[in-house]
């Protein structure tokens, strides 16, 4: 919370993170290589209304928005706890995240099964 009694940026970013990390690699395929080299390349946050403590926990809905060669965005609409599906989202959010090689320190190419893997997310 913030002195205005809403939740402030840097805890929306962290949320949305929180919300990311497991979404993205709840399926355990080994040949899903995503959990070990993936870094954020830019991030997008409107604000469409207020969040307060007593809206948490927040609903958070993730998609893939666009898939390519290296890179992938996910969409984000954040609600209060509750909130209708079909209700204007709080937040409106973007993360576009590169696949990358830890030991090359290089972006590097989705794999086939990785990219099968975010593609069955494309739509909401």
């Amino acid at each position: 919370m913030d002195v205005f009694q809403h939740v402030n940026h840097a805890r929306m970013v962290t949320l949305l993170e929180e919300a990311r990390i497991p979404w993205l690699f709840e399926d355990n395929r080994p040949t899903v290589a995503l959990r070990t080299g993936c870094v954020l390349a830019d991030l997008h946050v409107r604000y469409r209304g207020q969040l307060r403590h007593e809206d948490t926990p927040l609903d958070i809905a993730m998609w893939i928005e666009q898939l390519r060669a290296v890179d992938f965005t996910v969409g984000y609409e954040v609600r209060a706890n509750g909130a209708a599906p079909d209700s204007p989202p709080a937040v409106i959010a973007t993360t576009q995240l590169a696949a990358f090689d830890i030991d090359t320190q290089r972006l590097r190419r989705l794999t086939e099964p990785e990219r099968d893997y975010l593609a069955e997310w494309m739509d909401k």
